[in-house]
């Protein structure tokens, strides 16, 4: 007798979806490529053309309440924490452009050296020890750092600040609101940056944080609050996501041992392990629009005011783009990848992220090709936007 198919139901609060959301996923993409979810009241869209669409077209799907799950975080406030991913054009374009300065292709490239000499650093500390934690010992620390050397903050804050970014993002199970100790977290990250911008206006350095305060165009200037913005932007998203990545590359690569054939064969192939891993089980799974105008897709009618999901974890294994989507394949063509993002509201940080990613990786390759993964000591996050592990036991003497 066939067992009987279980109803679609999609929940990214639940834990089970953070373990493996990818079946449920498949599931949307051929069921309800615009499902309803009674209970939590929004629209999610799950298929590459229609996450692609909604990207492209920022009037329709506004960022103007955030991109954030939570029902207490997706609101006309939402800009304080998240910046310009919670603007709308002009506004949007008016903030990234000022703060776009200190992200381009050749900033972005100057720092390799740096961001290499913070790899070294992190991994020499773990020499010796047959067993480590790739994510408190590695790849929790070097986004952060490379984060905190751009805006010239000290070291002994680095942890701290850390742990309050793992506490912004993580949820319990059932609670499909922010909790109290995120909330408190998110108020304390904010103070510590008011009492730095004020320092910093005392005594500017040669740092982003110090450009920020006097970068200008057209005679326009930037905020406190946007300022503070924008840093608890750069240390949630910076931080959490490419710390993610780093975790689910090693996962996949250890999950696919013909992969790591690869590598072994071609280790140049190092930046399409990050690539590949993005668009597999990317870091950043989910992000919430406002839809501005009623709007009929899929034979279902969303209203204006309604919350829009983007399923990019999904959209990156629409099997209608990507040939044989659910294998993981350092060899595959990456071009149409919705990792980051799309128009108007692209990563701002993509370049520095791929840029982390491929030298971390490079330096664990170099010492440890070989590193096997103890699950009994790994265990995944839990947040409704993030994907990727709070802890990841490698086994491996560097």
């Amino acid at each position: 007798m066939t067992a009987a198919v279980p109803p679609l139901a999609f929940d990214p609060f639940d834990y089970a979806m953070h373990e493996d959301p990818y079946p449920t996923y498949t599931r949307l993409r051929a069921e309800a490529p615009a499902y309803r979810s009674p209970r939590l009241g929004f629209w999610a869209l799950s298929r590459h053309a229609d996450v692609k669409a909604a990207f492209r077209d920022a009037a329709r799907y506004s960022n103007k309440h955030g991109v954030a799950l939570d029902p207490d975080a997706f609101s006309p406030e939402a800009e304080r924490g998240a910046s310009f991913l919670a603007m709308d054009p002009p506004r949007h374009d008016r903030l990234r452009a000022l703060v776009s300065r200190g992200f381009t292709l050749r900033r972005v490239a100057a720092l390799e050296p740096r961001i290499r000499a913070i790899a070294v650093e992190h991994l020499e500390a773990c020499a010796g020890r047959e067993r480590w934690d790739a994510i408190d010992d590695f790849a929790g620390k070097l986004p952060m750092d490379v984060i905190s050397d751009l805006l010239d903050l000290p070291r002994a804050d680095r942890d701290t600040l850390r742990g309050w970014a793992d506490t912004v993002v993580h949820r319990e199970q059932g609670v499909t609101g922010r909790p109290p100790a995120a909330g408190v977290a998110a108020m304390e990250m904010m103070r510590y940056f008011g009492r730095t911008i004020g320092e910093r206006r005392a005594r500017p350095g040669d740092d982003l944080l110090s450009a920020l305060l006097v970068a200008e165009v057209d005679g326009d200037r930037l905020t406190e609050q946007e300022i503070m913005g924008f840093l608890f932007l750069m240390v949630i998203a910076g931080s959490e996501t490419t710390t993610k990545l780093l975790g689910n590359a090693l996962y996949w690569l250890w999950r696919n041992p013909e992969q790591r054939q690869r590598l072994r064969e071609d280790p140049s192939r190092i930046a399409q392990w990050v690539e590949e891993t993005a668009r597999y089980d990317n870091s950043t799974q989910a992000l919430a629009r406002l839809l501005t105008v009623d709007t009929e897709l899929h034979g279902q009618a969303m209203r204006a005011g309604d919350m829009i999901v983007l399923l990019v974890g999904s959209a990156n294994r629409d099997e209608s783009v990507f040939a044989d989507a659910e294998r993981y394949d350092l060899l595959r063509d990456t071009t149409h990848t919705l990792a980051f993002g799309h128009g108007t509201h692209f990563c701002l940080g993509a370049s520095l992220a791929r840029l982390e990613g491929r030298v971390a990786l490079e330096e664990i390759w170099r010492r440890l090709p070989d590193f096997e993964i103890d699950m009994a000591t790994s265990a995944r996050v839990h947040s409704v936007n993030v994907r990727g592990f709070a802890h990841l036991g490698m086994v491996g003497r560097i």
